[in-house]
């Protein structure tokens, strides 16, 4: 009997093959022939979609496998397989067998069928030893390793090339993502040659002369209204790091402002105490900060506040600080920093803040929180849900390029002898210390959008418009979960009984994330919400949460002295000693700044293959039902895309960063 089969080979660089591929299809009655796949002419070249001819003595009744084998021949030459399809000689639909891996060497891949299920809605015996058997090759590839005491355990690989070829970046991602480092970095180290050849670093206008080529409409307006209160109280609602500021009711014991000081920046008949009253009054902390272990660069001490600001919000001017202590623990003359101080001094205290802001929102807003949480998760979804899982299906997607772009963070930027190291103030031993005080206190809850925004008193806030997107976003995201979730899980009783999805939770919670006594997320899933809820943690931080902290900071960073990377002098005791000579010898110098500005532009640029969110390249789903709920999806991003662009049309200041259009579906840089 003749079955037609279809096989489909990939579409990026080296992606074809030129080595024997065999296929053999295996069936509840048997298998057939193993049948080397030869066409008149080349097969299997990039993007081919080529169709043979398999033949059986006999029917095969039920199709439980397709069984892949590729072979060398004269050379190793990898393959990466999409698909295949298998029409029955009886007639009917054809089955579609997902695939979306790479064939590496003298190796056989067994292909599932489509549907997506679970392992108790598997009955035959040959199908459970089948996922049995992926589970434990895979768990012999994909290890826990703990990178360093005190922070989410991650993939046991020493660089990116350790990585499975499955993990790794395709032949154009990864020569773009070299090629545009080195790129970067040549056009700055030619801007410092440049300068330092002309004349001296000596005013904030000298930042000019880095700032040709590598910019953004929104750096550059950064560069044209950073001194400004309300762009720097903008900053902390719409910039890289808009999730720490909160709303207070009482002035902290250790932040010695009083209500006197702060009088002249709040409306007319009202006082600082009726403000708090009022719900006005908000604070940003980094006492994370406080005593963190500082960087030394070139022979240099570099240094480290940890400011408190109070901010107000005005009704004509919304946003605004009135007070900013650079110390946790104030002495008796320790300054309390105002609006109308020498501008100089007010500066140069909102200069301090903003470099505690950089040390946060890159090593723990977006580090920790979305790259280092996400991986625990893709480790161990590889590890303890086989390809058939349908939540393997609905997660895979959003885990592409993860484990590879976090190995090499973990070896060019936070390593050892990394960028972090030649350039940013808490590079070294500050930047562990950092994560792992941020990692003691982080909780499940605030992975959750809608319990973040209440639990700081921001739900009211004007102009916020990560929160109002961020929302958007996370309604479409769980209300897509929910839909899959309640179409594979009918009811809580599957939730419980499925153990592989148990498994997963508990290798989530016992090794990804161990030793967080704060975290509160449970080893053990009970019912379809607390499911639903947790997938969406996983979606939502993977895409719109890594975008609205990673996107932006070339935009935020690029004009450095608005968001420098290190101080190079120690905050200042004096402010009628503040002169712009000790605001330029606290800078970072022109290598510094260079550097700065290449990495953020290589980081937070839009990636040439990006997929936005909720496009999914790859069709893991085979099953109408869940194909109609990706349309849904899809549908209603496109929707929120729309109203946000409506509301930023011809805004001089827009906010675009949480556009489903302008998110990755996964974090790859």
């Amino acid at each position: 009997m003749d079955y037609t089969v279809t096989v489909a080979t990939g579409t990026a660089e080296y992606s074809g093959t030129n080595n024997y591929i065999y296929i053999t299809l295996v069936g509840e009655r048997g298998s057939s022939k193993r049948t080397v796949l030869d066409n008149p002419g080349l097969d299997f070249c990039r993007g081919a979609v080529d169709q043979y001819t398999v033949r059986a003595s006999a029917s095969l009744g039920q199709l439980l496998l397709v069984r892949l084998e590729k072979q060398r021949y004269l050379i190793e030459d990898n393959w990466f397989c999409r698909y295949v399809t298998v029409e029955p000689p009886e007639g009917g639909e054809a089955l579609n067998f997902p695939c979306y891996r790479w064939l590496v060497g003298d190796v056989k891949v067994e292909l599932r069928e489509g549907t997506a299920k679970r392992q108790q809605e598997d009955t035959l015996a040959h199908l459970l030893t089948h996922r049995n058997a992926e589970l434990k090759e895979r768990q012999k590839i994909y290890r826990w390793q703990a990178w360093a005491p005190g922070i989410p355990k991650c993939i046991d690989a020493k660089s990116e090339a350790d990585l499975p070829q499955d993990a790794r970046f395709d032949n154009e991602k990864r020569s773009d993502f070299e090629g545009s480092l080195h790129y970067a970095l040549l056009e700055l180290s030619l801007k410092k040659l440049a300068i330092k050849f002309g004349r001296s670093w000596s005013d904030l206008d000298d930042f000019r002369r880095i700032f040709w080529k590598l910019k953004s409409p929104i750096a550059e307006y950064t560069m044209n209204h950073w001194r400004e209160d309300w762009f720097f109280g903008y900053q902390f609602l719409n910039g890289s790091n808009p999730r720490m500021i909160k709303q207070i009711q009482e002035i902290p014991p250790n932040f010695h402002v009083t209500g006197d000081m702060v009088q002249a920046f709040l409306k007319p008949q009202t006082t600082l105490e009726k403000e708090l009253k009022a719900g006005n009054i908000y604070l940003v902390d980094h006492d994370i900060l406080d005593e963190v272990p500082t960087n030394v660069i070139k022979n240099q001490q570099q240094h480290i506040a940890a400011p408190l600001c109070l901010l107000y919000e005005h009704p004509e001017h919304n946003l605004i600080p009135i007070a900013i202590q650079l110390e946790q623990k104030p002495q008796k003359h320790t300054p309390i920093f105002l609006p109308n101080d020498p501008p100089l001094a007010w500066l140069l205290a909102k200069i301090w803040v903003r470099h505690a802001e950089f040390q946060i929102f890159q090593v723990l807003s977006h580090l920790l929180r979305t790259h280092l949480v996400v991986e625990v998760f893709c480790v161990a979804t590889l590890r303890q849900l086989p390809a058939v899982h349908p939540l393997y299906k609905l997660l895979t997607p959003h885990l592409r390029y993860t484990l590879e772009i976090n190995s090499r963070a973990r070896t060019q930027l936070i390593s050892a002898d990394g960028i972090f190291r030649r350039v940013v103030s808490t590079g070294g031993d500050g930047l562990l210390v950092l994560a792992q005080r941020e990692y003691k206190v982080l909780t499940y809850r605030s992975l959750q959008p809608p319990y973040d925004f209440e639990d700081r008193g921001v739900t009211k806030l004007r102009g916020y418009y990560y929160r109002d997107h961020s929302l958007m976003l996370w309604d479409s995201i769980k209300n897509y979960v929910t839909g899959m979730v309640f179409l594979y899980y009918p009811t809580d009783s599957d939730v419980i009984e499925d153990s592989e999805l148990q498994a997963w939770i508990k290798d989530v919670t016992e090794e990804g994330f161990v030793n967080v006594p704060q975290f509160g997320l449970s080893g053990e899933l009970k019912n379809k919400q607390e499911l639903v809820t947790l997938l969406s943690v996983v979606i939502f931080t993977s895409t719109a949460q890594h975008a609205a902290t990673n996107n932006g900071q070339f935009d935020w960073c690029a004009w450095v002295p608005n968001t420098p990377c290190t101080m190079r002098s120690p905050p200042p005791q004096d402010k009628d000693a503040i002169t712009m000579g000790l605001i330029m010898d606290s800078l970072p110098d022109i290598s510094q700044s260079c550097v700065e500005l290449a990495i953020t532009w290589h980081l937070g640029r839009r990636q040439p293959d990006a997929i936005p969110i909720g496009q999914y390249v790859e069709e893991y789903f085979t099953e109408p039902k869940a194909k109609e709920l990706i349309s849904a999806f899809q549908k209603d991003l496109k929707t929120i895309d729309e109203n946000i662009r409506e509301q930023n049309d011809g805004v001089e200041l827009p906010y675009l960063y949480l556009c489903p259009s302008n998110i990755e579906n996964s974090i790859t840089i």
